[in-house]
């Protein structure tokens, strides 16, 4: 089986689509299954599951689509005239025998072109010929170098004479080439038009001094063209008398050979025609010896008349008692046709080319990058072997150490390892912008080893991802940001023409393939001889069991899975990062700026208006009190705070998306404009930070009342970022330039992140309800129990022991060295010596003040 093209020995396309979709679907079967048994998640199953199906499909369909490409590509190549292109033709299914006809067709066009070629150049030296001589000629007559008398005239017109003749063929051979020509049927007396046709050459002959001899069937009567079968004896006489010797001889021979053929036969006595060229007389200047004259042209008119007839003419060998040559043509008496009528002839058939060297298939262009096109072109990558050898060692490392381990140095190794070779990778590795954000995502990173909380660690990754996408495509803008982010996706697709040809590179290395092959067999040898000697002697399965760890079915799955995943992560990130798309060019196409200022002026104006009242609002029920408040509304200002705090959120967002596309549609041409612009919205903006104020204010003091929760928190660090980027769209507004502003936004996002991190925010939230316990009495300590392990320290030292036991229940295990946290070791020592949660926890948890 071809390893390239599996699927050629199939004769059906319907077949090997069948046998796609089967393989494909129990590739995916196999693999989702092995996931669910091993209890994989599913966030790792389902990448997994859908590039082993592409993988396959991948594999398996190369072979389908690549003469399809070929076949395309060498299309392109002919429409610029290059005819040497071949399609590789080893299936044998529909689209095999497409691609066999495209190689004929290619081979027919590549002889028409070249006969097209030689047909321009040969016409040009034929016309050439004779104009020059006539030109010369008439020079010389009107310079009085020559006499005008009946000699001179006589050379010109012969000159004329043979142009006319040149001229009337290529208007015959441009008939046939329009598909259209017409014969005019009547009896024939083929003595009569042998005798006509055989005085006619006789003239030319004599100058020569060549004899014509004839010898016709008596009484031989056909149906034909007499004007057309008189050019064909005209022709045949022509080309004899050209290349006979002086003194030589023409014979012409006509006779019927049975009831309904006869022939035509010339015979001189000249050099003769090469057998090996006996088809290319018939040929446009096709003739044998191009020292003769001529035109060129006639045996191919006189062999498309013969062909129009039903009839052929070929050379025959020469005869054994002397040289010269022979050409005979078969007609029939009664040609099958009806007179009059158009009738449409094909040129015959190129004639055959000598084989030509093995021409390399045409250079094809993969279905992949055809799909991305222009967007995103891959910028001359031949292979890179050393890439995917180390995004596949750093997937084993991975299956080896993030399995069944808790978040910790484990694995922060491994995301050192994916960020150094991404950035080994970029190409933009030594731009500042590259190096900030990878400081940044190294900090990011490290939040593992510093904080125990698996929610903050989703965090830290999801930014560091933007922040890496970001860095390797130089995105700009808030859609460039997006389409890098969606890059790193694409680029499973994208990637895998350089991937097939990284395999293949990696398939021809001589000592790959033997390594595997020694590797493989030594293991399995291993395998069977140990596991024999293992179980058929007591000590020996003691140092087997000693050396070898325990393995079981569901770790090697889950294992595998964890290996393909990191490894196929890691490879897409360095695709985009050696070949990053240009996601700069995707922005919103150039706004129309109104022309007429309260288009823009009034909208955002009646919004500037609206958060104004709110501002009065809230100066209202802040100098009011609380009982203004309950007066007013019937809420008590807890529930009053409450209720609207997600509305002023979604507010404060409306306003940066109210300042954007106001942004794009008020003029700014003039100072005047300008400064309108500054104004509005600075204004806004101002207003929406005391949104933002009152939005954080209320928060606090329902935070205050109810409980603080992790979720709260980020909730006011979503909101604290909102406001930082209304300062950030003020200034970028006063300062009417905001390029810089998504750049910005993405890394005041990545500080936010990372000073949560550091901030311990499991710990600041269990020290508030702490506190709040203290001054209240109130505690919610089932909250506290969900926490973890960062609050563990808090919770220990703010409540009292046996409260504090009765909420953490049981010590947390410091495991090995891989699962080193500092979160998790702070807990764990804080709960040293602890031996327990105390037996009576229900009371000790509902007694008055806990």
């Amino acid at each position: 089986m071809n390893s390239d093209r599996p699927l050629d020995g199939f004769r059906s396309i319907k077949v090997k689509l069948g046998i796609l979709v089967a393989f494909s679907v129990v590739a995916a079967a196999i693999v989702s299954e092995s996931g669910d048994r091993a209890d994989v998640p599913a966030w790792l199953t389902v990448p997994v599951t859908v590039a082993a199906a592409l993988g396959v499909t991948q594999w398996l369909a190369r072979g389908m689509t690549s003469p399809l490409r070929e076949m395309t590509a060498a299309a392109s190549a002919m429409a610029t005239g290059d005819y040497s292109r071949r399609v590789r033709t080893t299936s044998k299914d529909e689209v095999g025998e497409l691609a066999r006809a495209f190689n004929t067709m290619a081979a027919d066009l590549a002889a028409s072109d070249q006969q097209r070629r030689q047909l321009v150049a040969t016409v040009s030296h034929e016309l050439r010929t004779p104009l020059t001589a006539q030109r010369a000629l008439l020079e010389n007559l009107a310079d009085g170098i020559v006499t005008p008398d009946s000699t001179a005239l006589h050379t010109a017109l012969a000159q004329a004479e043979r142009l006319s003749e040149l001229v009337a063929d290529l208007l015959d051979l441009s008939r046939i080439d329009g598909g259209i020509a017409t014969l005019d049927y009547t009896s024939v007396d083929l003595a009569e038009l042998v005798d006509q046709g055989v005085a006619e050459a006789r003239s030319g002959a004599e100058l020569r001094r060549v004899s014509i001899e004839s010898a016709v069937e008596q009484n031989l009567s056909i149906e034909g063209d007499a004007g057309r079968l008189a050019q064909v004896l005209a022709n045949l006489l022509d080309n004899a008398v050209r290349h006979s010797p002086d003194g030589g001889r023409v014979d012409v021979d006509v006779r019927g050979i049975d009831t309904d053929r006869w022939i035509l036969e010339v015979h001189d006595q000249g050099p003769g025609i090469p057998l090996d060229r006996a088809d290319q007389v018939f040929d446009r200047f096709g003739t044998a010896d191009e020292s003769g004259g001529g035109t060129g042209l006639g045996l191919a008119i006189a062999s498309w008349v013969c062909e129009l007839h039903g009839g052929s003419i070929a050379v025959l060998p020469p005869m054994p008692n002397g040289p010269g040559a022979r050409v005979r043509a078969v007609l029939p008496r009664h040609p099958r046709t009806t007179p009059k009528e158009p009738i449409m002839t094909v040129p015959a058939p190129a004639p055959p080319i000598p084989p030509t060297p093995e021409v390399a298939p045409a250079e094809q262009q993969p279905f992949v990058d055809a799909l991305f096109g222009r967007a995103w072109p891959e910028r001359g990558i031949t292979t890179r072997p050393d890439l995917l050898l180390a995004s596949a060692g750093i997937g084993l490392v991975a299956a080896l150490i993030l399995p069944y381990q808790k978040l910790g140095l484990g694995v922060l190794v491994v995301l050192l390892l994916c960020g150094s070779l991404v950035l080994y990778a970029s190409v933009r590795k030594r731009a500042p912008w590259t190096m900030t954000l990878a400081v940044v995502a190294i900090a990011l990173s490290a939040l593992v080893v510093l904080r125990s909380a698996e929610w903050l660690t989703v965090i830290a990754v999801f930014v560091t991802g933007l922040l890496v996408t970001s860095a390797l495509t130089d995105a700009r803008g808030l859609l460039a940001m997006f389409g890098a982010g969606a890059s790193w996706v694409a680029a499973a697709v994208r990637g895998l023409p350089l991937l097939g040809r990284t395999l293949g590179a990696l398939s021809r290395v001589s000592i790959l393939w033997p390594v595997v092959r020694t590797v493989s067999i030594s293991l399995v040898a291993l395998v069977i001889f140990g596991g024999l000697f293992a179980s058929g002697d007591a000590i020996f399965g003691s140092w087997a069991k000693a050396l070898v760890p325990d393995i079981n079915v569901d770790g090697v799955v889950l294992r595998a899975f964890t290996g393909v995943f990191v490894a196929g992560m890691v490879l897409t990130a360095c695709y985009v990062a050696i070949n990053p798309p240009n996601v700069n060019r995707i922005a919103l196409p150039a706004g129309k700026r109104v022309t007429r200022p309260f288009e823009w002026l009034v909208p955002v104006g009646l919004v500037v208006v609206v958060f104004a009242a709110f501002v009065v609002a809230q100066a209202t029920a802040m100098w009011g009190g609380h009982d203004y408040v309950q007066r007013t509304t019937g809420l008590t200002y807890a529930d009053y705070v409450h209720q609207g705090f997600g509305q002023l959120t979604a507010a404060t967002f409306l306003a940066l998306v109210t300042v954007a596309i106001a942004s794009r549609k008020a003029p700014k041409d003039t100072p005047s404009e300008q400064f309108v612009q500054r104004v509005v919205f600075g204004l806004l903006c101002m207003l929406a930070l005391v949104v933002v104020a009152s939005a954080l204010f209320r928060m606090n003091v329902y935070q205050q009342a109810y409980g603080f929760t992790v979720l709260r928190v980020l909730v006011d660090v979503f909101e604290l970022w909102l406001g930082l980027l209304l300062v950030f769209v003020l200034i970028a507004r006063i300062r009417l330039s905001g390029s810089w502003l998504p750049r910005a936004a993405l890394l005041s996002a990545a500080v936010l992140a990372l000073g949560i991190g550091v901030a311990n925010p499991e710990a600041w939230v269990a020290q508030r309800n702490i506190d709040r316990f203290h001054d209240t009495g109130k505690l919610d300590a089932v909250y506290l129990k969900s926490l973890g392990d960062d609050a563990t320290p808090t919770i220990m030292s703010g409540l009292p022991q046996d409260l504090a036991s009765c909420i953490l229940r049981g010590d947390t295990p410091r495991g090995d060295v891989l699962e080193w946290n500092l979160g998790r070791a702070r807990a764990a020592d804080a709960l040293n010596g602890i031996s327990g949660a105390p037996e009576n926890c229900v009371d000790v948890m509902t007694r008055p003040g806990h």
